[in-house]
């Protein structure tokens, strides 16, 4: 208790002397005195985060169509169910399809027949026509039959196995494992294969894994790159923090309304399945984080004015340039002095710098300085004294 007490008294002497210099210096000067507006150096974290918004999507999404038309029969399927790879979704009505394959059977089966007649002909002729018992124009004729009949028979093969294709494309398989986000058709409707397959089905692979679309700004699209981490919320749980990865960044632009958009996919982990397709994402992609000692931007980039060093009697270089250094620097305002302190600084938000070297946690740095008129017979105050907030009025900043 002792020791502190002499300590106090020792501080306080200190101060006092100063605030006498202060007030006999300024009082030959003119009527003004500078107060100082001060932060002191705490440990901090510093983020630089990109903001978007976007959708939630499956990783992999499935449209089953049909390659045939027809009138759907049967369905064996709903809205959420899961399925197979190779599982019977629906079937289209048959009747009319196997009747076509039996169709081009029959004609298949009279051009095979009309092709070894064609083939009988031609073996006849040929032998006739090496003992010259046939002339040049009965044997190319002979040539022409087999010819045409073999193509005769060719397509009526390939207008068999068509139909029997057709029929087969007559029973919707599910190509994958998933579960089934959309039914398009209804038992007894009518579907029309065209050069557009129409879609049935839609399945979703995997909904425990989901991807987040989202839409970047050109201004941000340079930081964004894989890999970083990123946290979204969606409206159903708004008190709920989602996190994934950057996995790709698309080159291709979107442009809506004169604003150029780039588009990020974020894998994101569903295990309990709250993700549904088509939620809406608000997006914070996280560029870059440090903590450590940090001090206000107004630290660093303020810069005093010799008018202000000469009031308070400061008479050493205003900056690191002057005394031949480089860098950053701060102004510290310690034991009733300022001091130009050179600072290595880490990365910032636009409000606070990360420091890397040069300052203490407890340190006090100058964020600007400020003249003060004062009344006559006022005391003046020591200007190495931190001012309190709104204790100034009719201030003019230098």
């Amino acid at each position: 208790m002792e020791t502190k007490k002499k300590k106090k008294i020792i501080i306080w002497s200190s101060v006092a002397v100063v605030v006498i210099a202060a007030a006999i210096f300024i009082a030959t000067k003119d009527r003004s005195q500078v107060s100082f507006n001060t932060s002191v150096v705490n440990k901090g974290n510093i983020e630089i985060t990109v903001m978007a918004t976007g959708y939630i999507q499956p990783v992999e999404e499935v449209e089953v169509g049909t390659q045939v038309s027809g009138e759907i029969e049967k369905i064996y399927v709903d809205y959420n169910s899961h399925v197979t790879a190779g599982q019977l979704l629906a079937e289209l009505d048959q009747s009319t399809l196997n009747e076509q394959l039996i169709q081009a059977n029959a004609s298949m089966n009279s051009a095979k027949s009309a092709l070894l007649l064609a083939e009988q002909n031609y073996n006849r002729t040929k032998k006739l026509h090496d003992a010259k018992a046939a002339t040049d124009v009965e044997m190319e004729e002979a040539v022409n039959q087999l010819t045409q009949a073999q193509m005769t028979y060719d397509n009526a093969k390939s207008n068999a196995n068509q139909a029997k294709v057709n029929l087969e494309y007559a029973y919707i398989y599910s190509p994958i494992n998933g579960i089934i986000l959309d039914r398009a058709v209804s038992v007894g409707q009518t579907v029309a294969s065209s050069f557009e397959t129409p879609t049935l089905f839609t399945i979703a692979e995997d909904l425990t894994k989901m991807q987040v679309e989202a839409d970047v700004d050109e201004a941000d699209i340079g930081m964004v790159k894989v890999g970083q981490k990123a946290e979204f919320t969606v409206d159903a749980y708004s008190d709920e923090v989602f996190e994934g990865i950057v996995q790709q960044v698309r080159m291709q632009p979107t442009t809506t309304s004169n604003v150029v958009t780039y588009t990020v996919i974020i894998e994101a982990p569903n295990p309990e399945e709250k993700l549904f397709p088509g939620m809406t994402a608000n997006i914070t992609i996280m560029i870059k984080s440090d903590s450590g000692l940090s001090v206000p931007v107004e630290a660093v980039n303020y810069v005093m004015t010799q008018e202000v060093a000469d009031k308070i009697g400061y008479t050493g270089p205003l900056t690191l340039a002057e005394s031949g250094q480089d860098g950053k620097s701060v102004w510290v305002l310690k034991n009733g002095a300022v001091e130009l302190r050179p600072i290595t600084t880490g990365i910032g938000d636009g409000i606070d710098f990360i420091v890397k070297s040069g300052l203490s946690e407890g340190d006090m740095v100058i964020l600007s300085a400020t003249t003060e008129k004062r009344k006559v017979g006022q005391a003046a105050k020591n200007p190495l004294m931190p001012s309190h907030p709104g204790s100034n009025k009719d201030k003019e900043k230098k």
